[in-house]
């Protein structure tokens, strides 16, 4: 550590990061092998990160995040969205259609930002707080198709009836933007998704990561 850094903070710091990279939680003595410092300053640091519920321990002693994390997640949505409106607004009203900022959420996909198209005479009610399955919907399947590494070419996702009748979807991952684990897209009413779609989506997406960075 250099001389402007907090050894304590970075250890405690890479503890969460540890933690939140696993399922299941560690044990005091799995973390100590993953941060190479004996288990007393793992007890000191887990001691430390409890009293602010930033990590929780359960009955059998593993170390897990704790709910204070996601107070402080909820913070970072409003900036999220902030950065991202201006390339949504122009995506929502260059398609004639909503466009949506969706970030993961655990086990689900999770709608931040939504902006709905400004001169059509209708389009699809799709509103920020709405959740579904990442492997159901083009905003999940996008996140999911980037995890895979399939999301380089073309580099969106359509789906069609997934999360409503008749609406149609598509959507694009955020890509270059660390921690960040996201996507940009739009759904219609349509059968199929005009060709020009994809494309454009691909480009809001870049907008947004740019934003991001």
């Amino acid at each position: 550590m250099t001389a402007e850094t907090s050894q304590t903070l970075d250890r405690g710091l890479r503890v969460l990061k540890l933690l939140a990279d696993t399922d299941h939680g560690l044990t005091v003595t799995e973390l100590s092998n993953k941060l190479g410092v004996n288990r007393t300053v793992v007890y000191r640091l887990l001691a430390t990160l409890e009293q602010h519920s930033l990590v929780r321990r359960d009955i059998g002693g593993r170390a897990r995040v704790g709910l204070g994390v996601l107070q402080l997640g909820r913070q970072v949505h409003p900036l999220l969205r902030e950065a991202a409106l201006p390339a949504l607004r122009a995506l929502a009203d260059d398609i004639g259609a909503t466009a949506h900022l969706t970030l993961v959420d655990g086990a689900e996909a999770l709608a931040v930002a939504v902006v709905e198209p400004t001169w059509t005479d209708y389009h699809v009610a799709y509103r920020a707080g709405f959740r579904h399955a990442l492997d159901r919907g083009a905003a999940g399947r996008a996140i999911l198709s980037a995890r895979s590494g399939r999301g380089g070419d073309p580099g969106y996702v359509l789906t069609h009836g997934e999360l409503e009748a008749g609406a149609s979807g598509a959507a694009a991952p955020l890509v270059g933007v660390t921690g960040i684990e996201g996507s940009v897209g739009v759904v219609m009413l349509c059968d199929a998704v005009p060709e020009r779609v994809g494309p454009r989506v691909v480009d809001a997406a870049r907008e947004v990561a740019d934003a991001l960075r």
